[in-house]
């Protein structure tokens, strides 16, 4: 799709670990994980709040 091969892989993460250190590396990937997670988990609430808008609200008879 992309052209991105092992060959095209392997350099960027020696480039990622060139920039950033070995010692780096977990921390980086953790924080990208929860940020993936939370933007994943705000549109699956975003999407649902907005099927929940869609539907005809009842106006109670007091």
């Amino acid at each position: 799709m992309f052209g991105v091969g092992l060959p095209e892989l392997l350099v960027v993460l020696l480039v990622c670990l060139l920039l950033f250190g070995a010692n780096r590396l977990p921390d980086i990937g953790k924080s990208l994980g929860e940020g993936i997670r939370e933007f994943k988990r705000a549109m699956k609430d975003d999407s649902h709040e907005s099927k929940n808008d869609s539907k005809p609200k009842e106006n109670p008879k007091s």
